[in-house]
């Protein structure tokens, strides 16, 4: 979509004030500690990009909020590493960089607002290798410290935090598969089958690279065989979304032209739980 459609689709450009309004529309107000995943192209033709975005949320939120978002490391080694010729190890190991929270890209796939953010000035990140977040605001580094080696989606992580303070998850355009939370919810729940994965990452110890081995639940395949109780071609997140909003969870609602969503993660987690338990369960 060019810039021309992108304008007419948005009825103009989206500016910081449309989406501060916006924000304030759909319910996100000072002091809401809030975790966001965006597609900008859905939100319009925004004028400043990914600074302006992130400008708004800092307006919504005010001095006395938080911004967190999922950044993972770009260059973070796949878990099947340990799988590859002896060879093809030892060259990793040689010299594979470190994930470095201050200076480590955010993963591609999460979009351009996980790397802008953790750039700002006054951002915090946290310090496991796979699975980063990064947080900006006055919780901050509340969030983001001590995130736990193994199990750094489950007690201790940031998303626990997250609902601790009772925070919120905005999808700001973002597709319903989005919501990283969820990933809180499969580490918690009791439900037969659970996956698990080992894997190594090298990682800053006082300032030395040294290796280090995690585990952690499939959050690439997934944590549970979720084939008999989602429907077909459908991702399980956005099928445990859809159930949240059906339930009338969240509240929904256009940020720019972007159909968008914004939920209460302390009820994301009971609801999803419940969900997993009883449909994984049932199996």
């Amino acid at each position: 979509m060019d810039e021309r459609e992108l304008l007419e689709r948005s009825g103009g450009p989206i500016t910081r004030g449309r989406l501060r309004r916006d924000l304030a529309a759909l319910g996100l107000g000072p002091g809401d500690t809030v975790m966001f995943h965006t597609r900008m192209s859905a939100i319009g033709y925004v004028a400043g990009g990914s600074a302006t975005v992130i400008d708004a949320l800092r307006d919504a939120v005010g001095p006395a909020g938080t911004l967190m978002v999922t950044c993972g490391w770009n260059d973070a080694l796949p878990y099947d590493f340990l799988t590859w010729p002896p060879p093809w190890q030892d060259a990793l190991r040689a010299e594979h960089p470190a994930y470095d929270p201050e200076f480590s890209e955010a993963a591609h796939d999460n979009g351009r607002l996980p790397e802008a953010l953790r750039r700002l000035p006054g951002a915090a990140r946290s310090r496991h290798p796979d699975v980063s977040f990064a947080a900006l605001g006055a919780a901050a580094a509340e969030l983001t410290a001590d995130h736990p080696w193994d199990d750094p989606h489950g007690p201790g992580s940031p998303l626990a935090r997250l609902v601790a303070r009772r925070g919120r998850v905005l999808l700001l355009g973002a597709p319903l598969d989005t919501m990283t939370l969820l990933h809180h919810a499969e580490a918690l729940a009791h439900a037969p089958g659970k996956r698990y994965v080992t894997y190594e990452q090298p990682v800053l110890a006082e300032g030395r690279r040294v290796w280090r081995r995690f585990r952690d639940i499939d959050s690439e395949h997934g944590a549970f065989d979720y084939a008999g109780v989602v429907p077909e071609g459908q991702d399980p997140f956005e099928t445990i979304t859809r159930a949240l909003l059906a339930a009338g969870q969240g509240r929904s609602g256009l940020v720019g032209a972007a159909e968008s969503h914004l939920f209460e993660a302390e009820q994301v987690v009971a609801f999803a739980v419940d969900w997993i338990e009883r449909k994984i369960g049932a199996e």
